[in-house]
């Protein structure tokens, strides 16, 4: 066995049905008596609800979080924070909502807890990606790291089903990368294939009977394991992809990573042969790249970046932007490799595992 080094984060979760029951109780053993609720737009009736059921320590909303983080919006939300004297943050959806609240954090070292309605994974992680000027960039650091977490299954019910989908191999990416990271280590590596595995078997359930509760619980466990995956080892060259392709041509997050996993997975299949034995597995098939592709298809996501929103004649500055400062990758990053990748990705083309290249 190869050495390696594990750092469990200092989370705690709650999982379960019903959970959010639990909010007050969480608040007050942080010591916190005036919380913030976050979300978006979209979902500030939930929050409201949320603000209601803490009664005292809810001390307002803030629903104005967006896709990929925008500076511009968190430098508001840190206006109505020192306007209400808050003392912690309820961040209540998805990867935007939970973005904003770490945003904060950074910010003021607010404690923080998140309630997740989707399947992201970002509560489980010490990365925070903001975006300013058009360029999203990311950083890890424990600042950020919400101290609990709230999983309630029942919370998820009324995720439509489309959205379950994207959402959830939006988690699946994290495992997956998480399998040829440079730091793995044998403990994440089996919460990767189980999480991969979770919600393999769980999205097809959802996608055609999206109230049955105990895929949702599956799911809802596998994204807990991703989040985890994604908060404790490095990401390679998908999650730069998505990253470059949502914070400079403002593609929607959780459809990109569903479009580029299976493309991302094929490039780096020659130089990564146990993890990709590990993902194909976990999905009950032989090849992971077409696994992956044909898993987004069953569940009925979008397959090409044409589909929501990409142009032709983008490929080519995403190449740039990709290439220019590559995370750590199992195959050498080279431009000629990605813009062929994306291309692919473009037009939804099912990908095969390459062959035959050299680390």
């Amino acid at each position: 066995m190869q050495p390696f080094v594990y750092h469990g984060l200092p989370s705690r979760v709650v999982f379960g049905q019903g959970t959010l029951s639990r909010l007050a109780e969480e608040i007050e053993q942080l010591g916190c008596r005036r919380a913030l609720v976050l979300a978006t737009p979209q979902q500030q009736e939930q929050a409201r609800a949320v603000l209601e059921q803490l009664g005292e320590r809810g001390a307002g909303l803030f629903t104005e979080a967006a896709m990929h983080t925008p500076v511009e919006v968190t430098e508001r939300a840190m206006r109505v924070v020192e306007e209400l004297a808050v003392d912690c943050t309820v961040a209540i959806g998805g990867g935007s909502t939970i973005g904003l609240g770490k945003a904060i954090a950074l910010r003021t070292w607010l404690p923080q807890v998140a309630i997740p309605t989707t399947y992201a994974g970002s509560e489980m992680t010490p990365i925070l990606g903001e975006t300013r000027d058009g360029i999203k960039t990311t950083q890890r650091t424990l600042e950020v790291l919400p101290e609990t977490v709230i999983y309630d299954v029942d919370l998820t019910l009324s995720l439509p089903a489309g959205m379950s989908g994207t959402s959830g191999i939006n988690a699946i990416a994290h495992a997956v990368e998480a399998l040829y990271a440079r730091d793995r280590n044998p403990v994440i590596s089996l919460m990767a294939e189980e999480g991969i595995a979770a919600l393999a078997r769980s999205l097809p359930v959802i996608a055609g009977d999206p109230g049955n509760a105990e895929a949702r619980a599956d799911a809802l466990y596998g994204a807990w394991l991703c989040g985890t995956c994604l908060g404790s080892v490095g990401m390679s060259l998908h999650h730069k992809l998505c990253h470059t392709l949502g914070g400079s041509f403002d593609l929607p997050h959780a459809e990109t990573h569903t479009i580029v996993l299976p493309h991302a997975v094929a490039y780096n299949a020659p130089a990564a042969p146990e993890a990709m034995s590990r993902i194909a597995r976990a999905l009950g098939c032989e090849d992971p790249a077409a696994g992956l592709f044909d898993l987004a298809r069953a569940v009925g996501a979008p397959t090409a970046l044409e589909q929501i929103g990409l142009k032709p004649s983008d490929v080519e500055r995403a190449t740039e932007i990709a290439t220019r400062n590559p995370y750590w990758n199992p195959r050498e990053v080279e431009a000629q490799g990605i813009h062929r990748l994306l291309s692919h990705a473009l037009v939804g083309q099912r990908p095969a595992s390459e062959e035959g290249v050299q680390t």
